[in-house]
């Protein structure tokens, strides 16, 4: 536990990796994955393989933690001796996880919580979170000093993706400012990232697969390049092949960065993306 007994919760839909969960005491809020047999906890009793098996034959529906899920996270947060929580969201704009956090918090006796609408998706806001981790136990920044600082740096972030196809964004009710693409030939494909609100729009068009990926590529330097320096994380949705050349061809491109996040986005992402998906998160340092 750090000196000064700051607890730092995400939601699955963060996407942050096993590895960083795990060496900073990460708290992992589940998302729901609803099957027509069963209920599943994201990333606890579904992984992303399974679900992309299974995806031809049903596209499960997802909803957020509900209230007993989240009271009982910090009945277990304060049990483990921590008196202060950090609770950062994916974006409230695509879902109502960071409403139900922050109306659970309200009610809530014994902690002081602190909920963080990153109004980003993803890795976008997994890299949020990594670094309010590294805020509380590597700099061991207090509570006061930690709750500003993190606001300061949901601008900071991004992440641009582009996918397959639009049809599990719309079936999913997810597209948001995205819909006007959807009469478009199939052959255009629009990079998508999530605006000021947190909600998705295109960012960019492109021709062709090979095309809209560079353009991500293209869109994350330029983001990247506002600032003296950033992070970076290569995702993919059953697509590893891709991923690693795209974080082969960022890693050359973009100065002054380094990739510390690549791998499979989550269950809740891909149900809402489909196979195919190829994102860059950026956080500007």
């Amino acid at each position: 536990m750090n000196k000064n007994k700051i607890a730092l919760m995400v939601d699955s839909g963060t996407d942050v990796p096993m590895e960083y969960r795990t060496k900073y005491n990460i708290y992992w809020l589940p998302l729901l994955i609803n099957y027509s047999d069963r209920q599943y906890l994201d990333g606890v009793d579904l992984e992303p393989s399974e679900m992309y098996d299974r995806l031809p034959t049903e596209i499960p529906k997802t909803s957020l933690p509900n209230h007993s899920m989240v009271s009982e996270m910090f009945d277990r947060i304060k049990a483990d001796g921590y008196e202060k929580v950090l609770a950062v969201t994916i974006s409230s704009g695509l879902s109502g996880t960071n409403n139900m956090i922050r109306v659970t918090a309200e009610e809530y006796e014994g902690l002081d919580i602190f909920v963080v609408d990153t109004r980003n998706i993803s890795i976008g806001a997994g890299l949020i979170a990594i670094r309010a981790a590294q805020m509380i136990n590597d700099e061991n920044m207090p509570w006061d000093e930690l709750t500003e600082k993190i606001m300061l740096e949901v601008p900071k972030a991004k992440v641009f993706f582009c996918l397959d196809t639009l049809k599990y964004l719309q079936k999913g009710g997810r597209i948001g400012l995205v819909s006007a693409m959807l009469g478009m030939s199939l052959s255009i494909k629009p990079i998508i990232s999530c605006n000021e609100d947190g909600i998705y729009y295109t960012a960019a068009k492109a021709i062709g697969r090979a095309r809209s990926i560079q353009k991500v590529i293209d869109l994350a330097k330029e983001f990247a390049m506002q600032a003296e320096k950033s992070e970076l994380a290569v995702m993919n949705g059953c697509a590893p092949e891709e991923g690693m050349k795209t974080r082969k061809k960022a890693e050359a491109v973009i100065p002054n960065s380094r990739v510390t996040v690549t791998g499979q986005i989550g269950v809740a992402m891909g149900i809402h993306t489909g196979p195919g998906l190829i994102g860059i998160g950026i956080l500007q340092r």
